[in-house]
């Protein structure tokens, strides 16, 4: 009963969700060429409450945990799990005031609405797969630019999605590649529970009624081994990783 009601509800998700995308667009455009940055900032954090809330025509409801307050006047490294697509606009609304930007495949860079244009003038990263060494200079420049200006990089280093919400064995390179170019930057350790959800009867319909978690743990200084401390912060997350059990 619940999949046969997840079918007009997944079409009026998809309607509002295109829609902000589609309005979103030209507003992004306006406000990055005309008015700069932070305005384009503002646009992008705005069209991102619009994306998550679009998702409460699913009954989807959230949560966002901290065990610390973040600071907004250094650089930045957020380190999470990652289970869909939605776990994306409440990353960048919850920790709009660090000003995020995501390391992302480049296919993401063209031919959506609101969303390619912001991974190409926002400030994040866009890397080739298949290109290792593109690949690493994007982050190495993504890690420069948030240790000058105090922004903050989301990272999943899992490398893909998790479909079942069962964590994936950390890729550490690029989380090495941003600690070596981001050495001030704080790293903070995130917990996403039950965003695959969404997707358990695959892209359509949409699963409803998740109670989507963000924990927010506490920070970890860039200090000593690299590979120690990647170590502990995959131990933290993972441990926060709940929902697949």
């Amino acid at each position: 009963m619940q999949k046969i009601l997840s079918y007009p509800l997944t079409a009026l998700y998809f309607f509002f969700f295109g829609l902000s995308l589609i309005v979103f667009h030209p507003i992004q455009w306006i406000c990055f060429n005309v008015f700069g940055y932070t305005a384009h900032k503002k646009s992008v954090s705005i069209l991102n409450w619009f994306l998550m809330r679009s998702t409460h025509f699913l009954g989807t409801h959230y949560a966002f945990r901290k065990k610390a307050e973040i600071p907004t006047d250094r650089p930045i490294i957020l380190v999470a799990n990652h289970q869909s697509m939605n776990d994306i606009p409440p990353l960048i609304w919850f920790f709009r005031k660090n000003h995020p930007k995501f390391v992302s495949k480049k296919e993401l860079g063209k031919g959506i609405p609101s969303v390619s244009y912001n991974l190409r003038h926002g400030g994040s990263a866009l890397i080739d797969r298949k290109d290792a060494r593109q690949a690493l200079s994007e982050i190495a420049k993504l890690g420069k630019y948030i240790e000058k200006n105090n922004r903050c990089a989301i990272i999943f280093p899992e490398g893909t999605r998790s479909r079942t919400g069962h964590p994936k064995k950390f890729q550490p390179m690029g989380l090495k590649i941003l600690m070596k170019n981001a050495p001030s930057a704080l790293i903070v350790p995130i917990s996403i529970n039950n965003s695959w959800k969404l997707l358990k009867y695959g892209k359509y319909p949409y699963g409803l009624g998740s109670h989507f978690t963000i924990d927010v743990h506490a920070p970890v200084e860039i200090t000593g081994n690299a590979d120690d401390i990647i170590a502990q912060v995959e131990q933290t997350v993972t441990k926060g990783v709940t929902s697949f059990k």
